[in-house]
């Protein structure tokens, strides 16, 4: 459904740092950054990216909006989570675990990133 994803980041190497440890901990190589100071991570089933805002004002996270990344595993959502905090992330919401969801037994594991973009890593049970 989705062909990209872009965030907003105000430091691009802390965001870099942060995004190429916590997608690393899930497989991903390391983002690649453009002429235009854009950084990208591409796979297969699409383009993540962090990007300074082009209108020249701060980037800010979305009050109520939350990313979500796919985690092969239970081990592999705690390992993002875990990396993400030693990266300059926070925590948010509860602390990784099991959840019962409307589709099923889901794992959740929620930071926010150096801008304070919610952030998720789901594995499905």
């Amino acid at each position: 459904m989705f062909s990209h994803v872009m965030l907003g980041a105000n430091d691009i190497e802390k965001s870099k740092a942060f995004y190429d440890a916590t997608l690393g901990a899930l497989g991903y190589e390391p983002g690649v950054l453009d002429e235009k100071g854009r950084v990208f991570w591409i796979a297969k089933t699409g383009v993540f990216s962090i990007s300074q805002p082009i209108d020249g004002e701060p980037a800010c996270y979305g009050n109520g909006s939350t990313l979500g990344f796919k985690a092969e595993s239970t081990d592999a959502a705690d390992a993002w989570h875990a990396i993400g905090l030693q990266s300059g992330g926070t925590a948010c919401e509860e602390p990784p675990g099991p959840r019962q969801g409307t589709t099923g037994s889901i794992y959740l594991a929620y930071l926010r990133d150096p801008d304070g973009n919610k952030l998720c890593a789901l594995h499905r049970l």
